[in-house]
């Protein structure tokens, strides 16, 4: 009879509780009267505290950040979901995942001076009032849960945001509310359920209200004590409830509901399990206890993931930014088997989690997804197919036919499309090198409109993947002036992210454009001192590049400077990386002494970083008026030749051309400005020499360095 009645009940409910009593396993047990109250005492009396203290709104500049190692901690939230109420009674947790603009040295993947976007930065400590943080009003609504109107199965796994119950006014619920101080100590599960259920269709308005109310705070007490008595389905419908009654994702009553869900988890179904993730995705909280849980049970339940199953766990996967190694295969394995069948939609949202997640798949396999996607791109969203370039960007492929699409795509979408988007697309053009002339117009035209709406982190990592791909300000009248003016906007963002600061300066430095007020700012004592305080050890190196660049192109500056004894250090540093990395490249030795033989010996020529600050080295050569050598090593006469020789790569260059990538021709414009005359002994060229007989190797270099004159 039991049974009947819960059926019938369940019945009723909307969509996805039906689905669950399909699709659950049949578990008999039974369940003892909870007799440890006391170990849920300091949970409970909480509750009291925090809901009478009431809630604040808190703004996160950074959409791009989220807490790894706290169970209390606030979640990422999708882009257009990015104020989320808080308990005021404890402070704001924020770990940062950050699409961060990479300063490692390393030449083998791209340039010297690199983005990693492939790589989450380290932890900082929030400051919730460090600065006065004004809040960027979202541009163009995206929804980020698109995929789940793919199918109807996924109406099994998550939750349906749009599907909130019907609205009901304050007066409607004061009986309900007054009914649970009269039950008191008689509540049962199946009472506290009933009383969440139709608390949570009160108007969102007036949830401050109820969320201060003594009797709900009782309520929310009488869930914990009873929390074990709660069947698995009940379970995941109070979590439902919290959804809609906007629990904070803070409040320390929902570690004691991930503890019990998680010991539960081989009670559940994979349904189950995966809708039990998406409902702690759409309260906001972090929960890798439970998550821990999951990926352990999918080993279980590999035969029954479909296409749906599979989508939704690479969402809940790139959610909780973790993929553990061990799923990595069998996840490979089933994209291979379901992509054919997936809706476009579906393989963005694929990418996305690959993407958040940090997870690198092998090459024939990120081709193959990406072969799908470009089959499907014209039904693609905008919010998908920017998914597909992040995983692009990650996995440094360069896909010739789907960049190509791009280039079709990407100007006719770019007037509806938002400044967090077209970000992202010109960030994966800049990490792969890919100069597209439609593409960057396109955004360039579209960006000034969106000032408003840009975040330091926006306005500067478009600054700077414009510039590195030699996007010149003569090419757009408004556009490097605009992201300009958005720097200057968000200035107090830069107290707690200086790299933001610096990334676009930098970008600035690469088309030559130095708003003096900013890089003012950037070289002052107090922000040097705020720079190296609270980042990391490659933040050195940007504000040094920035000092020499502008001591080089602005003779007359008269602001501040960073200390000598900052510049020798920085410069010290990146040699020493210089000569275990770079000098011992085995196209720049066979340079260096076939140019020794060609000039008469190893005085004749200095192997060294003419320009430290370009993080990249140069053979120098000295010549007198009469074309002679000279021992670099001597004094330089009056007079026509200081010749700077460099081995240039692949990296050097946008991909397939002859367009130096931003800091490259930044380099180029300071050896001549200081007085250098540059040889370049290109890729292309040089590499094919390196196989042939010496004696052509020195015919080629003396060409080289003798018609420079």
């Amino acid at each position: 009879m039991a049974t009947r009645v819960l059926c019938r009940r369940v019945c009723s409910l909307p969509g996805w509780r039906r689905s669950l009593t399909q699709g659950q396993h049949n578990h008999t047990k039974t369940r003892e009267e909870i007799s440890e109250q006391e170990e849920n005492k300091n949970v409970t009396d909480h509750l009291d505290v925090s809901f009478q203290r009431g809630y604040k709104l808190y703004y996160n500049p950074s959409s791009y950040h989220v807490t790894r190692t706290s169970a209390n901690s606030r979640s990422q939230m999708d882009s257009s979901e990015e104020e989320q109420f808080f308990s005021a009674s404890f402070w704001q947790q924020s770990n940062h995942y950050s699409v961060s603009c990479s300063r490692h040295l390393s030449s083998s993947k791209n340039t010297l001076l690199d983005l990693a976007l492939n790589r989450a930065s380290e932890t900082e400590a929030p400051s919730v009032s460090s600065y006065n943080r004004k809040p960027v009003t979202p541009d163009v609504k995206v929804d980020t849960r698109a995929f789940l109107k793919c199918r109807p199965e996924y109406a099994f796994l998550s939750l349906d945001r749009t599907q909130r119950p019907q609205p009901v006014e304050w007066v409607e619920l004061l009986p309900r509310l007054q009914k649970v101080s009269v039950l008191r100590a008689r509540m049962k599960p199946p009472d506290v359920l009933q009383f969440l259920l139709e608390l949570s269709k009160l108007h969102p308005d007036k949830m401050p209200l109820l969320q201060s109310d003594q009797r709900f705070i009782m309520l929310l007490r009488y869930s914990v004590e009873h929390l074990r008595l709660f069947s698995e389905l009940q379970l995941l419908e109070v979590l439902q409830s919290f959804v809609w009654l906007e629990i904070p994702s803070s409040h320390t009553m929902l570690e004691v509901y991930e503890a019990e869900l998680s010991r539960r988890a081989n009670q559940l179904t994979l349904h189950q399990l995966l809708l039990a993730a998406d409902l702690w995705r759409c309260i906001g909280r972090q929960v890798p206890q439970f998550l821990q849980c999951l990926f352990e049970s999918v080993h279980l339940y590999l035969g029954q993931v479909g296409v749906p199953e599979l989508v939704q766990l690479l969402y809940i996967i790139g959610e909780g930014r973790h993929c553990p190694k061990d799923l990595i295969c069998p996840i490979k394995q089933l994209l291979m088997r379901h992509l054919a069948q997936m809706h476009p939609e579906e393989v963005g949202t694929v990418c996305l989690g690959l993407f958040k997640a940090q997870t690198s798949l092998p090459v024939g396999a990120v081709t193959r997804i990406v072969d799908k996607a470009l089959s499907v791109v014209t039904e693609m969203g905008d919010f998908a197919m920017v998914n597909v370039l992040k995983y692009l960007r990650f996995s440094y492929l360069f896909h010739r036919s789907w960049l190509e699409a791009m280039g079709r795509e990407v100007p006719q979408r770019a007037h509806r499309m938002g400044v967090q988007g077209l970000m992202h697309v010109t960030l994966t053009c800049s990490a792969l090198h890919y100069c597209n002339d439609s593409i960057l117009t396109s955004i360039a035209e579209r960006v000034p409109s969106l000032v408003p709406h840009c975040r330091s982190k926006d306005s500067s990592k478009l600054l700077w993947a414009f510039s590195t791909l030699g996007f010149l300000p003569a090419q757009s009248q408004s556009f490097y002036p605009s992201l300009t003016d958005a720097l200057r906007q968000r200035k107090a963002e830069f107290q707690r992210y200086p790299e933001h600061l610096l990334t676009g300066l930098l970008g600035l430095a690469f088309v030559s454009q130095f708003p003096e007020d900013l890089v003012t700012l950037a070289l002052s004592p107090e922000f040097v001192h705020l720079t190296l305080r609270n980042s990391k050890l490659e933040l050195k190196k940007d504000l040094f590049t920035l000092d020499a660049a502008v001591t080089l192109e602005l003779p007359q500056w008269k602001g501040p400077r960073l200390s000598g004894e900052l510049r020798e250090e920085v410069a010290e540093m990146l040699w020493k990386f210089a000569q275990s990395d770079v000098c011992l490249k085995p196209e720049v030795l066979e340079a260096e002494s076939a140019l020794q033989d060609l000039l008469g010996g190893d005085k004749f020529v200095c192997k060294r970083m003419i320009m430290p600050h370009t993080r990249s080295i140069d053979l120098e050569i000295h010549l007198d008026p009469e074309g002679q050598p000279i021992p670099v090593n001597v004094l330089c006469i009056k007079d026509s030749v200081k010749i700077a020789v460099q081995i240039s790569n692949r990296n050097h260059y946008c991909i397939q051309s002859q367009q130096l990538l931003g800091l490259h021709a930044m380099k180029r414009r300071h050896l001549k400005i200081a007085g250098y005359r540059v040889v370049e002994l290109s890729h292309w060229e040089w590499s094919s020499m390196l196989r042939k007989s010496r004696a052509e190797k020195l015919a080629y270099l003396h060409c080289k360095i003798y018609d420079s004159l």
